[in-house]
Parts: C-alpha cells; structure tokens; sequence
C-alpha cells in the first residue's frame, strides 16, 4: 500500500482512476489472531501504518508504495500496537532498498527490503519466516491467509490494535482483469496475485499494506493495492505483488551485498 496509502482497501485489486499509495490495508471480516502467533509479522511505523515480513534477523520485507518518512521505526513480535509487551524490539531502519523497478503508476515491482539497524534477537515471539521455495504460480482457488494491523471497515480511521487476519481465495487474473467483473486498473499482471472472497466481507485494508499473503505455509505475495473505500467488495479484490524467482533473486542479492 504506499501508493495506496500503504493501507490497502480489501478491494485494492481493481482499481478506480488512479491508486492512491497506501488507500487500503487493513483486515476485513477476520479475527484476532493468536498472540504471537505469527512471530514474523513486522509493524512498520512511518507516514503510514504498514506491515511486513521478518526473512532475516536484520531484514524485512514490505511494500515499496509503503510512505516510511523521515524517521520510520519498526516493532517485531507485537500483538497489541499500544500495550506494553515484553516480547516487544524496537528498530529504527538503517537502509531502505526498493525494488529499483518500482512504478507508482501501475504499481509493478511492488516491493521493498528494509535492513534494521541491529539484528533481531530470535524468541518464541520474533522469527524469520522462510522464503518461499517454488517460483510456480499461485494457482486460482488456492486458500491463502494475509494478516495486519489495518482497519476493519470501509470509512474507519483508527486501524486496528491488535493483530488480525483472514483467509482469502486466489482468483483467476482473467477474471480480475475483466471489465465486465472486476475491471481492474491497472491491470494484474503475472507478477501479481489477486485475492479475495467471491462473497466479499474478507479481505486487507487500510494499514494492512507490505504484509504477507501465505499460501500452504509459505509467503506468495505482499499486500499491495485495492480500490479506496471498498474493501471486501466482491468486485474489488485485493492485489498482492507475487513473490516470482526474478524478485526472489533480486531479495537474495540485495541482502547478500549488503551486511
């Protein structure tokens, strides 16, 4: 979500005249999840709230629409965003590093590492989730799960405290990419997934940008963009950056060149 505020509204796959960074993110229809049980989640505090993924103790990855400011900060092994928890780190981020492909305008390459300034301490609470192992599309149908820190209904302003997530279903891209369905702008490309509910009321929103999409176990995609204000409309499914061998390769040769 940056372009689309970093929060992506659960509709951000078709977008309207334009995407707006960081428009929708957060989690519609889902619950809390349970405490720490997601120990790769990374809570991304900047211009806008986002997510992210721990792959490696001094690196997350999130979404390059993602606004950090002048001086982001990051959480790992959070649930709550304002309680005090022992299981808590604080990082300021040492280095940013966009996938250097990356277009506001039609939202490609939408991808980022973050290299924090020190290396996570690794606990029951904070650990790396491995990249994934196959570069395969993610098959339509396919049951995924996204999770964030995002709002939960179309219109609010105060994103969630606690951790929530979803499950959500891949839909065919000819089916998002068809004006008579979804009639999604920009178009999703193969370097993307689109994801949702055919009956709507699941899906990301705003805040829940940069955050991971895990399909059988292993991250497939980044949340990325949806349609303002339409989060969990069955018309508008979410669009996540899918994670192809090109951007894994480009993810391995960033962090290996840079200690």
């Amino acid at each position: 979500m940056v372009r689309l505020s970093f929060a992506m509204c659960f509709s951000m796959a078709i977008v309207l005249l334009r995407i707006t960074r960081g428009q929708c993110a957060d989690i519609i229809g889902g619950s809390k999840s349970r405490p720490h049980s997601r120990p790769f989640m990374a809570l991304i505090f900047g211009t806008q709230l986002c997510g992210g993924t721990l792959v490696k103790p001094n690196w997350v990855l999130t979404a390059a629409h993602c606004q950090l400011g002048r001086k982001p900060s990051i959480v790992l092994g959070a649930h709550s965003k304002s309680e005090q928890e022992s299981t808590k780190q604080n990082f300021s981020i040492m280095k940013q590093f966009p996938h250097p492909g990356f277009s506001s305008e039609t939202t490609e390459n939408d991808l980022m590492l973050l290299q924090l300034n020190k290396p996570a301490k690794i606990t029951p609470a904070v650990k790396p989730l491995t990249l994934p192992r196959t570069y395969k599309d993610v098959k339509a149908g396919t049951k995924c799960l996204v999770a964030g820190w995002g709002i939960t209904a179309n219109g609010q302003k105060k994103p969630s405290d606690t951790l929530r997530e979803v499950n959500v279903s891949v839909i065919n891209r000819r089916i998002c990419n068809d004006r008579k369905h979804y009639n999604s702008h920009p178009p999703v490309t193969m370097n993307m997934v689109c994801a949702g509910d055919k009956k709507g009321r699941k899906a990301s929103c705003l805040g829940d940008s940069g955050g991971p999409l895990i399909c059988k176990g292993e991250q497939r995609g980044i949340v990325s963009f949806g349609r303002k204000n339409k989060c969990g409309d069955p018309k508008y499914p979410d669009v996540y950056t899918r994670l192809t061998k090109e951007y894994l390769s480009w993810i391995t040769r960033t962090m290996n060149s840079n200690y």
